[in-house]
């Protein structure tokens, strides 16, 4: 026999009542049924619980640790099922969104923008640099969506049964010191930087490769890259030790000017991804409209990002976008 909650609540009134017959009478039983079934217990746990006598029954030395072990045991999962139908009552099962995302404004942004489209929804969120990660996190069920970015027309990260749509397409920006000669410029050309050292976050796709092409086309190997973290390379900027790579959308940062890059020769584009058979569609259509509004947000945010679209008439970005050159 295994030990179970009834089988403590029992220890526990026998102890209280101080005689069976009084804990028999309390627990609705035949006093002969409770002593057959304290027996079972004691045999369970491999001693007697309570001496008989008298007047009544008193707990041995090991019926003590199993009373104290109840007063423990017994109140928490009390607690527990208190807490638990109270979560049921205002979080209904299925209510809870977990988001992944690569680092920068977008996996915020929606968070932001979930919490006025769905109140009631719990959203809890993990942050990767590795879109096969997420991918491999959405495939195994650990994650509702993910947030992800590939370069220029590279497919997403396949795993079976993902279902990834667009969000977004972006121009890569490069992020220069306030005080760099081409801050003051409406965009850098490439060659224009062959000489610096630069920064970007990390990434297991193929943008690394796509950069070197680009500096390629443009007459030049460039000298260094830091991977870093966004905070590092903000810093490697702002000292003037590197020119950074970022999206479009990066938010305003003091020290730091960003300006597209002439031609775009790099392209980012924004991705959503869930598992097909773990959402249901309303649900999906739902995240994926408040994905785009929310990198709609982070565009508006980012003055160089909204002249740039302006000078291209913002109707036809994304078409251009696409039409730019890759490697």
């Amino acid at each position: 026999m295994e030990l179970e909650l009834r089988h403590l609540r029992t220890i526990r009134t026998i102890a209280e009542a101080g005689s069976l017959t009084k804990a028999a009478t309390a627990l609705g039983l035949a006093q002969p049924a409770l002593s057959a079934q304290l027996r079972r217990i004691e045999r369970t746990l491999g001693g007697a619980l309570f001496e008989r006598g008298r007047y009544g029954v008193r707990a041995t030395a090991l019926g003590e640790l199993v009373l104290e072990r109840t007063r423990i045991v017994l109140p928490a999962v009390s607690e527990l099922q208190r807490e638990a139908a109270r979560f049921a009552r205002t979080r209904p099962d299925g209510e809870r969104l977990r988001l992944g995302g690569t680092h920068g404004p977008l996996l915020g942004g929606l968070v932001d923008r979930l919490a006025d489209a769905a109140p009631d929804t719990a959203v809890t969120t993990c942050a990767s640099w590795s879109e096969r990660e997420l991918a491999e996190l959405l495939a195994a069920g650990r994650l509702d969506f993910a947030l992800a970015g590939v370069c220029g027309s590279a497919p997403p990260p396949e795993r079976p049964h993902l279902v990834w749509e667009e969000i977004a397409v972006d121009p890569v920006f490069v992020m220069l010191p306030d005080g760099h000669p081409l801050a003051r410029c409406r965009e850098a050309g490439l060659a224009a930087l062959a000489g610096e050292e630069w920064a970007c976050v990390p990434g297991d796709g193929c943008f690394a490769d796509c950069f070197t092409a680009a500096c390629a086309r443009a007459g030049f190997t460039p000298r260094r890259m830091y991977e870093t973290d966004t905070a590092s390379c903000v810093h490697l900027v702002q000292v003037g030790r590197a020119v950074g790579l970022c999206r479009a959308t990066f938010p305003p940062t003091p020290g730091v000017t960003t300006r597209p890059l002439a031609g775009t020769p790099l392209v980012w584009r924004h991705l959503l991804g869930w598992h097909a058979a773990g959402q249901r569609p309303d649900t999906a259509a739902t995240v994926l409209a408040e994905a785009r509004r929310a990198h709609a947000g982070a565009a508006a945010r980012s003055d160089s990002y909204a002249h740039w679209l302006a000078r291209r008439a913002e109707p036809d970005a994304a078409s251009r976008l696409r039409a730019a050159p890759r490697s």
